[in-house]
């Protein structure tokens, strides 16, 4: 894929149709978003109780039970999305700490250890196990955002057994677990120097609700509630939260669904041309030489897609209905 000279977006996320909107001259309401790796078929909120908008957020209204009872464990600290939690665990760390993370992988880790003043340490997925002996924190997404790499429990148990025998740390983030949960560590916590991060933002379609979970042993729970303050979830976020966690019904249909349209993006991907380096049911990753270049081609008709440049490669979530898919499919066949 070659196009003269193209504009390439700044993404730091994904999302940003605004942007893209004003870059392209195509109204906002035009845009297919495939950049988010978003549920497009997400939990259905349905029409909120009066009494949560007019309440202050109170922790004994269900939904610290119904995570224990989705997650399998009760060391759990409800949180205003992950990222709330990704921003302050740096800061709990003391004196600086080599950190190892994924390279590419969600970039708000790094940036938030080598702002608090930690040594960021560039991981490859084969590399880890090398690494070891060197890093104080291990940071990994599992299954890996943008790559699709997914560790394995028993060798994550294991690094984390190392880690915690010299007073470290290990944080999985977890954020695209939920079509796969008997691959979770959750159900090993609490343990000591073990953290895991959830969200409802991609599997429950809920990332403006912004509701997250840090799971871990009491003492960090401890500390990074004393850091967020009260009200740390907002009422309403509370409320839909705990009626998405509670819907086993809901939960086992849409893993089905999600796995099987996880396959047909891979499968339209690789029938133009696009060959999948590695995904998950919520988004596919494709290597490419000219990733400004493809990025700029699909805008121009209105289709944002996740650019990275180191490697050259593009994102692209699920599309939602049915004219959508078609919409893709055509987009690349005119490439």
């Amino acid at each position: 894929m070659q196009t003269p000279e193209p504009q390439a977006l700044i993404q730091v996320h994904g999302g940003g149709i605004r942007q893209a909107a004003a870059r392209y001259r195509i109204p906002e309401a035009d845009w297919l978003d495939l950049s988010t790796g978003i549920n497009p078929h997400g939990y259905p909120a349905g029409e909120l109780p009066p009494g949560v908008w007019a309440r202050l957020p109170e922790p004994d209204d269900g939904l610290e039970a119904a995570a224990a009872a989705y997650y399998g464990t009760g060391a759990l600290l409800p949180v205003p999305g992950s990222q709330a939690a990704i921003q302050l665990l740096p800061a709990l760390r003391e004196g600086p700490s080599r950190v190892g993370i994924l390279e590419p992988s969600y970039n708000e880790h790094a940036r938030a250890w080598h702002g608090a003043g930690h040594d960021v340490v560039p991981l490859g997925g084969d590399s880890i196990e090398a690494a070891l002996p060197g890093l104080d924190v291990l940071v990994l997404v599992n299954p890996n955002n943008p790559t699709g790499q997914r560790f394995d429990r028993a060798d994550l148990l294991a690094w984390h057994a190392t880690l915690a025998a010299r007073g470290g740390w290990l944080i999985v983030d977890e954020a695209f677990m939920d079509v796969t949960p008997e691959a979770s560590l959750a159900t090993d916590a609490p343990r000591e120097g073990l953290v895991v991060l959830r969200s409802l933002g991609k599997f429950f379609g809920l990332a403006g609700a912004r509701v997250g979970f840090v799971i871990a042993e009491d003492t960090l729970r401890t500390r990074l509630a004393a850091r967020m303050g009260p009200w740390g979830l907002a009422g309403p976020s509370r409320w839909i939260a705990t009626q998405a966690l509670s819907d086993r019904a809901w939960q086992a249909e849409t893993r089905g669904m999600l796995q099987a349209r996880g396959q047909r993006l891979a499968d339209l991907l690789r029938d133009q041309g696009l060959e999948p380096a590695g995904g998950t049911a919520l988004f596919q990753w494709c290597r490419v030489d000219d990733p400004a270049g493809w990025q700029d081609h699909l805008g121009a008709q209105g289709i944002l897609v996740r650019r990275f440049d180191e490697p050259g490669s593009l994102r692209f979530g699920l599309p939602g209905q049915e004219y959508e898919w078609k919409r893709l499919e055509q987009a690349l066949g005119a490439s």
